[in-house]
């Protein structure tokens, strides 16, 4: 019994090692317009919704997404459209009116009293 479950656990384990061998892990950074703190957590959200996404980071200075993501799922075009749906543009992609305007009012990053009040005096 012991013997079945050793050879059974390291068939596991070789499985899971050649699984992790399988990943085409695709490193980028794209710019996603965002404001605040809100935006931050939209926008990383959005990010590990998308299928292939590992892992996510949004910088608020430098509005840069830090990806690394499976390139056999998704692409940085797919990511991008995902930001836009979610209300907020890439380059080359804008989120479309509907999308923008279902943002919270201080995550209105196109609007230049949001932008006012969200620069530290």
């Amino acid at each position: 019994m012991k013997r079945a479950i050793i050879i059974g656990s390291m068939l596991l384990l070789s499985l899971t090692v050649h699984a992790q061998k399988n990943i085409k892990k695709t490193r980028a950074t794209i710019e996603v317009k965002g404001i605040c703190e809100m935006c931050k957590d939209r926008i990383e959200s959005t990010a590990y919704r998308t299928k292939g996404v590992k892992f996510a980071l949004w910088s608020i200075e430098t509005h840069q997404l830090s990806l690394i993501f499976d390139g056999r799922k998704i692409d940085t075009l797919g990511i991008q459209q995902q930001m836009a749906r979610a209300g907020h543009d890439t380059h080359p992609i804008k989120a479309d009116k509907e999308a923008y305007q279902s943002l919270h009012d201080c995550c209105k990053y196109r609007d230049i009293q949001v932008i006012e009040d969200h620069k530290i005096p």
